[in-house]
């Protein structure tokens, strides 16, 4: 373990060095899937595992969305044949909401000391970690990450906040592992209790961290830094010193696509997350999130030299209903790749005299005079839905990373 202001040294390697790394390390990944993987094997039947050396390789193979887990799973059970080893070498069997079953392993299975050494613990420090231990993998998690940086570990998990006040006064802790917002119900109900705390650090998690919220758990004296990950993939990137935008994990590949789409945006465009994981046990393979957000432009002040993201912007899932029927991102992606003349689209949902009203807004630099009536042909055709069609100018619409955006007013 490195005693520097880095975790190790791949987090300063040449950008150009790091991609080499990734690709070599994904080309061996598709191999490895192909092989051993029964839900991978199919998804990939035709692909040269040779052949996804690059970034626009990669982009143009299927995406498995974390909301389709639990039909392959209750297909395929447990994990829906996307273990990259047998069942019986899987550590433990983790369940989180849906219910949604993920492999756990010893050590620092989700890479999460990475985010910890960001955010300043440091060996021997004792973590406060408390995060749950029960069914879902989060307590696990943080404790990898802890044990990993040479830490003991206080699994305090969620509630019980007097016995964790005492515990806090007795063994004073350097650093707290949690969410953000239960981390300033320890500060203030130990502050009323005149419980003196001896947090230096906290890795937090699980929940958005506000500006508001940070400066009020600054203000304790406590420096708070967030990393952002999930139990399917682990830690996919983490915030440092800096505080510009969350540094992408040395281990996994992130692209930013449309949603309801494979397709990736533009850097800086807002879209869904989609994470391939370079690790042989859980292996998935361009993962879609269900999360937005975007790239950010150049390399961290803090020196760590990996692409950054904006962080947590959202959630990409955007179906919606009218008339009585689901209307998804993918449908409206469909519809506008029927025509090129529309560089971005966006379905408005609004009521008019208690009716549901679909506008497709589309950029579009010049139309034919049939266009309009051709993309409002496409709506009908794959929608199963009649809507408006309504062209704005190019680069106008917001870059939010929405697909559908339903306006309507229930009051």
């Amino acid at each position: 373990m490195s005693e520097n202001e880095f975790y190790d040294e791949l987090e300063t390697r040449d950008p150009e060095a790091r991609e080499r790394d990734l690709m070599l390390a994904l080309v061996n990944q598709i191999a490895h899937v192909k092989a051993i993987s029964s839900y991978f094997g199919e998804v990939l039947t035709g692909v040269d595992a040779a052949a996804t050396n690059s970034r626009e390789a990669l982009a143009a193979l299927p995406v498995t969305r974390k909301s389709d887990l639990v039909e392959h799973q209750a297909k395929s059970p447990p994990f829906g044949g996307m273990n990259g080893v047998p069942v019986s070498d899987a550590a433990y069997i983790y369940q989180s909401p849906g219910p949604i079953y993920e492999p756990g392993g010893h050590g620092d299975f989700w890479r999460m000391g990475r985010s910890f050494w960001a955010a300043g613990i440091r060996p021997g420090d004792i973590v406060h970690n408390t995060f749950s231990y029960h069914l879902t993998p989060a307590g696990r998690m943080m404790e990898g990450g802890a044990h990993a940086l040479g830490c003991p570990v206080f699994p305090g998990g969620v509630g019980n906040t007097e016995q964790q006040i005492a515990a806090i006064a007795h063994l004073q802790p350097a650093a707290y592992a949690g969410t953000p917002s239960f981390l300033k119900i320890l500060l203030e109900k130990s502050a009323e209790a005149g419980v003196k705390h001896a947090y230096r650090s906290a890795a937090v998690g699980g929940e958005a961290l506000p500006p508001s919220l940070r400066s009020e758990i600054n203000d304790h004296g406590v420096n708070v830094l967030q990393g952002y990950g999930t139990a399917d993939l682990g830690l996919i990137a983490y915030e440092s010193n800096a505080k510009e935008g969350m540094i992408i994990d040395e281990n996994v590949i992130v692209e930013i696509v449309r949603p309801g789409s494979g397709d990736p945006v533009a850097d800086g465009e807002v879209g869904e997350v989609v994470v391939t994981v370079l690790a042989p046990t859980y292996p998935l393979i361009r993962f879609a999130t269900g999360d937005l957000s975007a790239v950010m432009a150049g390399q961290s002040p803090c020196g760590r030299t990996n692409q950054r993201i904006k962080g947590w912007m959202g959630r990409a899932d955007q179906t919606t209903k009218v008339k009585g029927m689901f209307v998804h991102p993918a449908q409206v992606n469909q519809t506008v790749a029927r025509h090129p003349e529309i560089s971005k689209g966006r379905l408005v949902v609004d009521s008019a005299d208690g009716r549901d009203v679909m506008t497709l807004k589309c950029e579009v630099a010049s139309a034919a005079d049939d266009l309009s009536a051709a993309i409002a042909e496409s709506i009908q055709s794959v929608c199963k839905l009649k809507g408006e069609v309504e062209f704005v100018d190019v680069g106008s619409l917001p870059n939010d990373g929405k697909v559908i955006d339903d306006i309507r007013t229930y009051e």
